[in-house]
């Protein structure tokens, strides 16, 4: 039988949240059988301390063969030291500046996806400009052909679209429900990706997959099976806060004109835009820790082997810290917001995700007297308990 249950909505995640809130900044959770953490000092404290909060969950949810071959390399669930290390590695290859002279390239990519549009004035900015536009650049970046780009979709939709979580369900049993559901697509991004960095072994380029194929910490290399972690985050991940974030500033615009306008009359003010655009409207909502021993959240005592989860997108509207957590500000001038996490694991495709963004609203700000969101079709939105994002987003433009 079909199921006629509502979608969620971001709405209903964030009341949920403040619901939660109502018992504290951190609160036991019987059903899903965790802790959740909501306080911005809270999260931060999670963050900041892996050693009492572990990012490796494999004791919990035993990985299949599949998983243990990608996450050879992702060290977003390593620990220390073997994190430090091949953060080390990895960060020799993907360089700030490496990030930052990728700007024209972003900028001539953008202008060619919205001159592909044509004269339409009726577009789906998801598909037209804030998918591929990510995706060729990174895939240019790596060595892997941008061509490729409806597998890469279709993995994304595969692992970031997912639309049981529900919060009635305990955690172990929705994790272990999507690890098993995306067997077959971590296989074939595993067989993928493996070709494709042994290729370059062989033929090394000026590219991202070359350099970590070089990069070296005391005498050590990335082992090909580690570097198919990397490259996959990086891959997918990466483009996805991005497409993410274009989406969703759009729509922070569309609910907020003066937002708009003020930026429209200031392009100076897009980079801070961007950063409320992320606290309002977080990518990612939720992390997840393993605790290694005892320890303090707050005022809050959570035992040894405790599932935590740190809620980016509670701690980004905690009224302690932001003024009228509520409101969509684009002139606030403290903003420190834990979209892109907190401490070691801080993530490493922050900088062209805020380059790409900026670019990318700046040119479509540039070309587009306005931008509003079609009144007769849907916005197609992504379940939020799991991603705070758009996968179909249709405009109506019109040319400056």
């Amino acid at each position: 039988m079909t199921s006629t249950k509502k979608a969620p909505k971001l709405a209903d995640l964030l009341a949920w949240l403040e619901r939660l809130r109502g018992r504290g900044q951190v609160v036991h959770d019987d059903k899903q059988r965790c802790w959740h953490v909501l306080g911005h000092p809270e999260t931060s404290a999670v963050l900041s301390d892996p050693g009492a909060f572990s990012s490796d969950l494999s004791e919990l949810v035993p990985r299949q063969e599949d998983f243990a071959l990608f996450e050879q390399g992702n060290f977003v669930r390593m620990d220390p030291p073997r994190h430090r290390k091949l953060r080390g590695l990895v960060n020799q290859a993907f360089t700030p500046r490496v990030v930052a002279l990728l700007e024209p390239r972003i900028a001539r990519v953008t202008n060619e996806l919205l001159d592909g549009a044509g004269g339409e004035t009726r577009v789906d900015i998801i598909e037209r400009l804030a998918y591929p536009l990510p995706v060729i650049v990174i895939a240019e970046l790596l060595g892997i052909p941008a061509s490729d780009r409806p597998i890469f979709h279709r993995w994304a939709d595969d692992l970031f679209n997912q639309q049981n979580i529900d919060p009635e369900q305990s955690l172990l049993a929705t994790a272990t429900e999507s690890m098993d559901t995306a067997v077959p697509t971590i296989r074939e991004m595993n067989t993928y990706l493996l070709q494709r960095i042994r290729a370059r072994r062989a033929d090394l380029a000026d590219d991202l997959m070359s350099k970590l194929i070089l990069a070296e910490v005391d005498g050590e290399h990335l082992a090909d099976e580690e570097i198919i972690g990397f490259v996959g985050l990086l891959l997918l991940a990466g483009h996805i806060t991005t497409t993410a974030t274009l989406g969703n500033a759009i729509l922070c615009f569309e609910e907020n004109p003066e937002a708009a306008a003020a930026v429209r009359d200031d392009p100076g003010l897009l980079p801070d835009t961007i950063e409320e655009v992320l606290r309002y409207r977080t990518p990612f909502p939720r992390l997840a820790r393993l605790t290694t021993r005892g320890v303090g959240i707050g005022e809050v005592d959570v035992p040894a082997g405790a599932v935590v989860m740190p809620w980016l997108a509670a701690a980004n509207r905690d009224e302690r810290v932001f003024t009228e957590p509520d409101r969509f500000d684009v002139h606030r001038t403290r903003n420190p917001h834990l979209a892109f996490g907190h401490g070691i694991h801080f993530c490493i495709g922050a900088p062209l995700a805020r380059l790409e963004a900026r670019v990318a609203l700046g040119i479509m700000f540039q070309r587009y007297a306005d931008i509003s969101v079609a009144a007769d079709e849907p916005v197609d939105e992504v379940n939020p308990w799991l991603m705070t994002s758009v996968n179909r987003l249709p405009l109506d433009l019109r040319p400056n």
